[in-house]
């Protein structure tokens, strides 16, 4: 079941306020957002994510809704990433794959080098590996503890978008943070240095910049993926530092391609299994309406769920019949039978799993399941 729960910490302070999107049973996947803004930084892109994904985006300590308590001055980035697992633990997600803005990149980046075995995939936007030393962030920290974050405000749009382009809430977030908490997160993006240890990376990453950024430049997201091994780079026009919000689309497609397994990869299991007859028909067939259901059948069905080698070619034929006779979906069962052929299941064995379907899923089921499965293995023999 898909369902959306937006949950603030327990009374005692301990865990970061989150926002949880798609069904429980999905891979997980944790967005983490830039200094200043909050869950909302995501809206534009976490909603599709959740399709594929159990989508969980938190807040900063006292940003959003997330205790300010939860860090103090003198705070690192590692303060954050075991932030971010007490969270994970907290809603029993042992691996996720992740994805972060600017601080919430950093934090990425340090979870995937210390803490290897949680990060399946990693995606690191508009970020850096260090960010342009000490100074600017103790100034900005000394700034923000003695006059607040009305200054900051006022400015956000400038630093954070390209001209012309805003979005109020997040604009809001910035003027609404804790200012304490705020400050602290300013001493963990000056001690940050991760350079040295880039290369230790080893889950998959993309880099997402964007390309009008003037906080952390492309040449930033460069650098982490010339020392990343097998490292993307995806520069995206018209975006400057909050990408997810100002160019939300095309974070979207460079994420899903990330994130939701290989499109080109599930094509050509896709073409496979069913052939490419049928692939080129149903391909000819899409419209602006289904593409998204056609991208999403080659991403996750193919891409991810027939390219597990946990099961044989052979058995996901035998369990899909199954499924399709139990539900009585005998266009698609027809289409899997060819299938099966094609798998290396003989007319013998296709009869047999038909069979057992009589006893669990009814002999009415069965009966016209064998109608089905007949039509299509006579249409093999030659001359028919």
């Amino acid at each position: 079941m898909t369902s959306s729960t937006d949950r603030t910490a327990p009374a005692d302070g301990t865990l970061l306020h989150h926002r949880a999107e798609g069904a429980a049973s999905a891979p997980p996947l944790l967005l983490g957002p830039s200094l200043g803004t909050s869950t909302a930084l995501w809206d534009g892109v976490a909603p599709e994510l959740s399709a594929s994904h159990r989508v969980v985006r938190w807040d900063l300590p006292g940003h959003g809704r997330s205790p300010a308590g939860l860090i103090g001055p003198g705070a690192t980035v590692a303060d954050l990433a075991a932030l971010v697992l007490a969270l994970a633990d907290s809603l029993g997600i042992d691996r996720f794959s992740y994805g972060g803005v600017s601080l919430g990149g950093a934090v990425g980046l340090h979870l995937a080098v210390h803490h290897p075995d949680r990060v399946a995939k990693l995606a690191v936007l508009c970020s850096s590996a260090h960010f342009n030393g000490a100074q600017p962030w103790e100034e900005r920290a000394a700034l923000v503890r003695a006059e607040g974050l009305g200054t900051l405000a006022e400015s956000a749009g400038a630093r954070w978008f390209t001209p012309g382009f805003t979005v109020p809430r997040l604009v809001e977030d910035q003027r609404t943070a804790d200012p304490d908490a705020y400050a602290a997160c300013c001493d963990a993006l000056a001690a940050f240095d991760l350079r040295a240890s880039l290369p230790r990376i080893g889950a998959p990453t993309l880099l997402v910049a964007g390309r009008e950024d003037p906080a952390t430049p492309p040449a930033h997201l460069r650098e982490i993926a010339d020392a990343v091994p097998g490292a993307g780079l995806v520069e995206i026009p018209g975006a400057s530092h909050l990408a997810p919000a100002e160019r939300p689309r095309a974070v979207l497609s460079a994420l899903r391609a990330h994130f939701d397994g290989d499109v080109k990869r599930g094509m050509a299991v896709r073409r496979e299994v069913l052939g490419d007859e049928h692939v080129d028909a149903a391909q000819a067939r899409q419209s602006a309406f289904t593409s998204r259901f056609q991208d999403f059948i080659s991403r996750y069905a193919w891409g991810e769920i027939w390219t597990d080698e946990t099961l044989a070619r052979r058995e996901r034929s035998m369990i899909t019949m199954t499924a399709l006779v139990a539900h009585g979906h005998y266009d698609e069962l027809a289409m899997h039978v060819r299938a099966a052929r094609r798998n290396g299941l003989t007319p013998e064995e296709i009869g047999a799993v038909l069979l057992q379907t009589a006893v669990y899923c009814g002999v009415p089921a069965a009966n016209s399941a064998f109608a089905v499965a007949q039509r299509v293995l006579a249409a093999e023999r030659p001359g028919s």
